[in-house]
């Protein structure tokens, strides 16, 4: 994660896939890498072109979602100096205050939602019905929001009271409307490509005057997961055209790998590398209708 010197830019922080860069002007430059996070680690190697695939597909989403709610992105131009191999994975985009929740939305059963429900009969405080499997349909979607964890952290779940305690009830309410409202967009958009939104993760900033922006990157396979609608089998994991298919490797025999344990994960194999990239490209193509080379 070592920050590239740009003339005009300031390196401001690194997170598990973006590098955030402060520009002179009081935007920021947000730059897509390859590196991709399982289990808050960042594995090695990275997954080649994964950072303009996410790029890429956030612009279009955005433009899909234009009339729910603006975006942070101002241009797609790079500024004089930035490395070449920044082009189609960097955006200049607004400063904002970003709100300090994961907004998740949820219409399947999956993921931690399956060991919260397991235990618990709920998930982030919403009741779900008995007798549901993995991979089920819920009866409709829920708000289900996490706290914002640092690299090397988990995000932890919090009920809707927590939210409103956090950032208060009005902006709460908005914040479970406008997540489940893009919640819903991309499940239908995705349905007709032949696709399962099972859930996706927002992020949400605030412009000075207060005006709620779509931030960060949204419904791309690394914030969301998708399943093949025609593999689609409730009671047990999924097909994916997400990193999902990454967290099933590492917590296969085939890694050797503990996650609850101190040792690092391992290094992803060549296979793994290559069968996750098509995933994240066959995501975008069949998304967007637009061939990624």
């Amino acid at each position: 994660m070592t920050a590239v010197l740009v003339p005009g830019a300031t390196h401001v922080q690194s997170g598990k896939v973006r590098d955030l860069y402060a520009l002179a002007d009081g935007r920021l430059l947000m730059v897509a890498s390859d590196r991709i996070s399982a289990y808050d680690h960042v594995l090695s190697p990275g997954i080649p072109d994964k950072g303009e695939v996410l790029t890429r597909l956030s612009l279009w989403w955005f433009e899909q979602l234009a009339d729910l709610l603006p975006h942070h992105v101002v241009s797609t131009d790079l500024p004089p100096g930035a490395p070449a191999d920044w082009a189609g994975r960097a955006v200049v985009v607004e400063r904002l205050d970003m709100v300090p929740v994961e907004c998740v939305a949820r219409g399947y059963l999956a993921g931690s939602g399956v060991e919260a429900y397991a235990s618990t009969g709920e998930v982030c405080g919403v009741p779900l019905p008995p007798g549901l499997v993995e991979g089920a349909e819920l009866p409709g979607p829920v708000f289900t929001p996490t706290t914002k964890a640092s690299v090397g952290t988990h995000d932890q779940p919090m009920t809707y009271a927590d939210v409103e305690t956090a950032v208060g009830a009005e902006l709460a309410a908005e914040l479970r409307r406008l997540t489940l409202a893009v919640y819903e967009r991309g499940r239908a958009v995705a349905a007709d490509r032949g696709i399962v939104l099972a859930d996706t993760k927002v992020e949400v900033g605030r412009r000075p005057d207060g005006t709620l922006v779509l931030a960060d990157e949204v419904l791309t396979p690394d914030s969301s997961r998708f399943w093949p609608a025609d593999q689609w089998a409730p009671g047990g994991p999924q097909p994916s055209f997400d990193k999902q298919y990454v967290r099933d490797w590492l917590s296969s025999p085939d890694s050797g790998w503990d996650r609850r344990g101190d040792r690092p994960p391992p290094r992803l194999p060549d296979a793994v590398v290559a069968a996750t990239r098509a995933r994240y490209v066959e995501a975008y193509e069949r998304l967007t209708g637009q061939s990624f080379g």
